[in-house]
């Protein structure tokens, strides 16, 4: 088992090594919906997503304000597809409001980890962007090693692995 500080390496860096998240989101009749976005995420760890207004997910944004998001590494990158380096994050959303500094800031983040697509996208009117604010997450190292992310500070993780079904591939 690798020791703690290499799986804290783990967990930190597994953001930057991925450019889109899982989104999973609920209708206002607790339907399911699953997609994905990708992202910027902020040194506190909170999470940007860009989405058409168009999008099935930006509406259940909107009406709900609840989303959980999986971060996992590529397949080609893991040594066992069963056991892929992944966070779990579950989320309060709120949309930023354009025209304001935050939203301006936040899209400037995306141009320059995207390119030009982000200038066509800021342009089209119907395009928001949403903060995920976790409130509650977990780390998969692999096989026997899922730890929980410290909610007070969403860049540690707390105690030792966590056995049973929390290790399992799903």
């Amino acid at each position: 088992m690798p020791s703690f500080d290499a799986v804290l390496t783990a967990y930190q860096g597994l953001p930057a090594r991925v450019l889109s998240l899982m989104l999973s989101t609920v209708d206002g009749q607790g339907h399911p919906h699953a997609s994905y976005a990708p992202y910027v995420i902020d040194d506190d760890y909170q999470i940007y997503i860009f989405t058409s207004g168009l999008s099935t997910h930006t509406h259940n944004l909107q009406t709900t304000g609840l989303a959980s998001v999986l971060l996992i590494e590529a397949e080609a990158e893991a040594p066992q597809v069963f056991a892929r380096q992944r966070i779990t994050y579950d989320c309060q959303a709120q949309c930023l409001p354009r025209g304001t500094e935050a939203w301006d800031g936040v899209a400037d983040r995306f141009e320059q980890r995207f390119g030009e697509i982000i200038a066509m996208l800021r342009s089209l009117e119907d395009f928001q962007i949403f903060c995920l604010s976790p409130q509650a997450g977990r780390f998969v190292m692999g096989f026997g090693a899922a730890y929980t992310v410290d909610p007070q500070n969403l860049s540690q993780l707390v105690g030792p692995p966590q056995t049973g079904a929390e290790n399992s591939p799903g």
